[in-house]
């Protein structure tokens, strides 16, 4: 099959104005199937070291199962089903043998060879699909005001300065099953951009300006410009800010 695009990829990382740096991010290329790559975003939670240890086995889990992964013959959704249920059951390990309470969010999303793309998350982190600069679809955040949401009780506007905007109904590491929400595009074609991020980044812009930026920029300038630009927003008070995005762009 030949592809009608090529793939851009960037990510982007920053602490934010907080002490030390609990997001986690990761783009893999597979080892061994050119045109299939895994984009992670964790956000860990629990302390300074709780949450970093939370967020690295994201990671590392993600890594070990993506590396025997066949894009041609297994299952992409079992994979990252996989990669949250061994991640959460790690962390919970992790828990026992500590005093922190390591939890974590993860955003992910898989391009493979022929063109699809699946995603699945739990917690607040974020995945957003654009297409032609607009928002075509954007994964719901497993948090409480999000709830108040999808009840007609508060706008989106609204729920960002809310004051339990920061509490979350799941995750990695809690005494609950993590969620597995899963998303599908059966073909990726040019002109599309997906984007991965934690809420450090998404909570200081819309869709409509996420949509514009990747659109204007390449990946990297496209990081970059939302991390400062979250950073002047967050007036001394931003969280840590991670992010990976892929832009399809036409064959030139």
């Amino acid at each position: 099959m030949t592809k009608g695009y090529r793939i851009q990829a960037a990510t982007g990382i920053h602490r934010g104005d907080r002490d030390y740096q609990q997001d986690q991010v990761c783009l893999l290329h597979h080892p061994r199937e050119e045109g299939c790559l895994l984009a992670v975003i964790a956000d860990g939670m629990g302390g300074r070291s709780g949450g970093r240890k939370a967020s690295d086995q994201v990671m590392l889990t993600t890594r070990q199962l993506f590396d025997r992964f066949d894009p041609e013959g297994d299952d992409p959704q079992m994979l990252l089903r996989q990669i949250v249920q061994e991640a959460h059951m790690v962390i919970k390990l992790t828990a026992v043998s500590s005093e922190q309470e390591p939890h974590s969010t993860i955003a992910a999303f898989m391009v493979r060879p022929n063109g699809d793309s699946h995603w699945i998350h739990a917690g607040d982190s974020r995945v957003y699909h654009f297409h032609n600069g607009q928002l075509v679809f954007r994964t719901m955040d497993h948090s409480y005001v999000q709830t108040l949401i999808n009840q007609g009780e508060i706008s989106e506007e609204e729920a960002l300065d809310h004051p339990h905007s920061n509490i979350l109904m799941a995750c990695l590491g809690t005494e609950n099953e993590p969620p597995i929400d899963l998303h599908h595009i059966r073909t990726m074609s040019q002109g599309q951009a997906l984007m991965a991020c934690s809420d450090g980044v998404w909570h200081y812009f819309t869709p409509e300006e996420l949509a514009s930026t990747i659109t204007m920029l390449s990946p990297r300038e496209a990081c970059e410009f939302l991390i400062q630009k979250a950073r002047t927003r967050a007036k001394g008070m931003g969280d840590n800010l991670s992010m990976v995005i892929v832009k399809f762009d036409p064959l030139s």
